[in-house]
């Protein structure tokens, strides 16, 4: 890098990214002081140990380092997590997949507002609950609200078209306000009190709920103060189920740290009120980065993907930037929020409490992988293939009597699906055969393999769905590709077959076929290696069948709408989400298409013509 560059960068608070060539982003950081921290990437023996930095790599590689100043270090911050989303820079790694990110969500802004689950978060102005460890967490709580809380479950688009109530009405466990004049000062009272217990703060809650139980025991109402009393019984029985982990009744985000190498585990544990709530695991591989700068990493993504924000957030070690992190977490929640390092104390004691828990997930999580590892191993052996096949490629083919046909590749490394390397193709050939497709969508594969694309590096394995012929077209695929058979670079190409009825009454389990091999492969029903295969076998199928699903919903919607002149993507977007389906815009009569936002009187006339026959009413 230009020495006379580096000399023109300021000496103030701000950003800078660092560029090649061609003006990608490599990397984006923040800083103080921006000229003294950018100058010691390039300065012999400057400290930093991560590797890309202490090899030379990044200097290498850098052409132009960009620069933005800003006022003060919570508005470096703020920036730096903007360019870091909008950029993906390819030395700054991704340590939270938002995929994975489990939250509730209640709209206060909605007509009778309800509770339910979803991934990711949304500047909406709605409440998210969360993050949970899992699905099954995220509905017990679920399902909780809504046995005891009465809320509706039903979908908008149900709740105003609904004409009569529903079984959840007839069992109580819902008011029925889709046809019911229910007042919405008690309904949004409900509302409240979940929001209350989603948020810890049975306190509250519980004497709230008291006090209105008197009530309505007072107004003779007995029946709504039963369901009161199983609404107290409930929210004590949650509250026996919890630990008392400090006196102080505070809100605490309390993250362990456990490393071993470039392997990291972090646990979250939840605190709400002095009483331990649940937790939730990350894992980190190939984390080269120093332990402060990971953690005040993890706590960005972490609160910027929505998670709940509390009063405090401990660290097991001091991250520069803390009281930065503080106020943007304060600007983004509305409440006071502080991120401590403790050295003594409850604090302390709670921070112990996560580290443990992270060492435990962190050798259990190596157990189940060593486990995968082992099945792997023994996979590998019954294919008498020369290694355990670590990374595995399975292609599955779907389609409707030939229409909308697509095709999905999963990819499984260590036994683990790599979602992010899955992918869905569109199937040029034409007509019902199968085998057409499967070899077009091989042989696009194949020929990037051979010209050395590094975006996807070669499988060990290659699993097919289906039977021998399916094989077949694989191993023809690859030929007429020109990769080898055997040596270095090769792969081994198997398929798998489901399981199959009989004429006798029984079923024969899934069938492995090898190249040059008469008769199937049958591993022993239940073992390891065949259920392993399996798994990978479904998700290919369930990836294939969900693409092909939304290519026939779409194009289905576009055969239908828009080739009415008038209709756009906006005209479209409205008609599909007031009517909520294309039979329920055919039915309905022209003042409801009138009456659908956006809509002209030319436009509502188009519709009805084209999909209900032509002749107006």
């Amino acid at each position: 890098m230009d020495q006379a560059a580096l000399e023109r960068i300021p000496a103030a608070p701000g950003v800078y990214l660092m560029k090649d060539a061609g003006g990608k982003v490599l990397y984006v950081g923040k800083a103080r002081q921006l000229r003294a921290r950018v100058r010691s990437y390039f300065r012999p023996g400057g400290g930093d140990e991560r590797p890309f930095v202490a090899s030379g790599l990044l200097g290498r590689l850098v052409a132009d380092i960009e620069a933005f100043v800003v006022g003060n270090e919570k508005e470096a911050l703020l920036l730096e997590n903007n360019l870091i989303k909008e950029h993906r820079p390819r030395f700054n790694v991704k340590l939270i997949d938002d995929k994975n990110y489990l939250v509730l969500r209640i709209d206060r802004k909605a007509s009778y507002p309800r509770v339910e689950v979803v991934r990711g978060i949304a500047d909406d102005g709605a409440r998210y609950f969360g993050p949970y460890h899992s699905a099954s967490s995220a509905r017990e709580t679920l399902k909780l609200v809504n046995r005891h809380f009465q809320l509706r479950t039903c979908t908008d688009h149900v709740l105003r078209t609904r004409t009569r109530p529903c079984v959840l009405f007839q069992i109580k466990r819902c008011p029925a306000p889709c046809v019911l004049p229910i007042p919405k000062e008690r309904y949004a009272a409900q509302v409240e009190d979940a929001i209350l217990l989603l948020d810890g703060k049975n306190d509250d809650l519980l004497p709230r709920l008291r006090a209105r139980m008197g009530e309505l025991s007072e107004g003779l109402a007995f029946e709504r103060a039963a369901q009161l009393r199983d609404q107290i019984a409930a929210v004590e029985t949650s509250l026996e189920r919890q630990i008392v982990v400090q006196e102080q009744a505070v809100d605490q985000d309390v993250i362990g740290f456990h490393r071993r190498d470039d392997r990291v585990e972090l646990m979250v544990l939840f605190v709400r009120g002095g009483k331990l709530l649940g937790r939730r695991a990350f894992a980190l591989r190939g984390q080269a980065a120093p332990d402060a700068e990971l953690l005040r990493r993890f706590v960005v993504e972490y609160y910027d993907l929505g998670a709940t924000v509390p009063g405090e957030v401990l660290l097991p070690c001091a991250v520069d930037g803390a009281a930065a992190i503080g106020e943007w977490l304060h600007a983004k929640s509305g409440r006071r929020a502080r991120v401590l390092h403790p050295q003594r104390g409850a604090r302390l004691r709670l921070l112990e409490l996560a580290r443990k828990n992270a060492e435990a997930s962190f050798i259990a999580r190596g157990e189940q992988q060593e486990d995968l590892l082992t099945t792997l191993e023994k996979l590998g052996h019954s294919l008498g293939l020369a290694r355990a096949p670590r990374r595995i490629e399975c292609w599955d083919v779907a389609h409707l009597q030939g229409t909308f046909t697509v095709a999905a590749m999963v990819v499984f490394v260590d036994g683990v699906p790599q979602r992010g390397e899955h992918r869905r193709l569109r199937v040029r050939t034409a007509g019902n055969d199968d085998f057409a497709s499967l070899y077009e969508v091989l042989m696009r594969r194949f020929r990037r393999l051979r010209e050395g694309d590094a975006s996807f590096p070669a499988p060990d394995l290659c699993v097919i769905d289906g039977g021998k012929g399916q094989l077949g077209v694989a191993l023809a695929a690859r030929r007429d590709s020109g990769l080898p058979e055997r040596g270095e670079g090769a792969f081994e190409i198997i398929a798998l077959a489901k399981e199959r009825s009989l004429e006798g009454g029984g079923v024969e389990t899934d069938r492995v076929f090898l190249p040059n091999a008469k008769d199937p492969l049958r591993l022993r029903p239940g073992s390891a290696e065949l259920l392993l295969l399996a798994r990978v076998r479904d998700e290919a199928h369930r990836v294939a069948n969900t693409y092909h699903r939304n290519v026939r919903t779409r194009r289905t919607i576009r055969s239908v709408l828009d080739d009415v002149p008038g209709i756009g993507p906006a005209r479209r977007r409205a008609l599909l989400t007031h009517f909520g389906s294309v039979e329920r815009i055919r039915a309905a009569p022209l003042d409801q298409l009138l009456a659908t936002p956006g809509m002209t009187r030319s436009s509502a006339l188009a519709v009805h013509r084209a999909l209900a026959g032509g002749g107006v009413p």
